[in-house]
């Protein structure tokens, strides 16, 4: 499947460098203007099976999305340009974060890609209460998700060592802060969730986490009807 990134200069490169290494990916530059209207977009892009637009500005997004191709909308000004996009071309998915998109959608190109990346994956063996791996079944686009992963083989299965798990995370997410429609504590607390239900429940038990994933699910659920509430 061929995929272009699509971004204004930006946001983007990291995203290129990770799904290049599963997909065949193409870095397509589109215009941005820091005025609210830009006149005439007109947006030429190479043949492709799926666009990923990291594209800042509501007029290019459009533009994109007017292509026809199923797109996935990395970047958006708020939920009324998305429900706009689907209007134009109902191959489009936006998920709250880049990391919470699932293979879900019924398009083919989209799902096949977010079986790759999206809602973050793992399998996770513990030994003696010390993390021994974690197997990464998806990721997020940016890279996050391996880079944190790895630094949690050998520490001992803890609150402190997920703690540590998600602010490393938000280290490497490059979300903003308290982001409109992407926000890197999100993502960080949607990485922990994800460990932590990958994690056997008899290692869980014995680390005494039962009560900490509660209250991670229970943090997530709160995003979800913000997010449903916004919409």
């Amino acid at each position: 499947m061929q995929i272009n990134i699509i971004s204004d200069g930006l946001f983007g490169k990291r995203a290129f460098e990770n799904i290049g290494q599963q997909f065949t990916c193409r870095w397509v530059m589109v215009p941005y203007s820091g005025s609210g209207f830009m006149d005439d977009v007109e947006i030429d892009l190479p043949p492709c099976d799926l666009c990923i637009s990291y594209a800042r500005h509501p007029d290019v997004i459009l533009a994109i999305v007017e292509q026809g191709i199923p797109v996935v909308v990395g970047i958006t000004p708020g939920p009324g340009l998305v429900r706009q996009a689907k209007g134009v071309n109902p191959n489009v998915a936006s998920a709250p974060t880049m990391c919470s998109l699932e293979p879900t959608t019924g398009c083919k190109e989209i799902d096949l890609y977010a079986e790759k990346f999206g809602l973050p994956g793992f399998v996770t063996t513990v030994e003696n209460g010390t993390i021994s791996g974690i197997e990464i079944v998806r990721e997020a686009p940016c890279g996050s998700t391996r880079g944190a992963a790895a630094e949690c083989v050998g520490m001992t299965l803890c609150a402190e060592t997920l703690r540590h798990f998600g602010l490393r995370i938000c280290h490497h997410c490059v979300a903003p802060r308290f982001g409109k429609t992407c926000d890197k504590e999100v993502s960080g607390a949607l990485h922990v969730r994800q460990l932590l239900h990958s994690i056997p429940n008899e290692a869980l038990a014995a680390a005494g986490l039962e009560k900490f994933s509660d209250e991670m699910d229970q943090i997530l659920e709160e995003f979800r009807k913000k997010q449903a509430g916004s919409v």
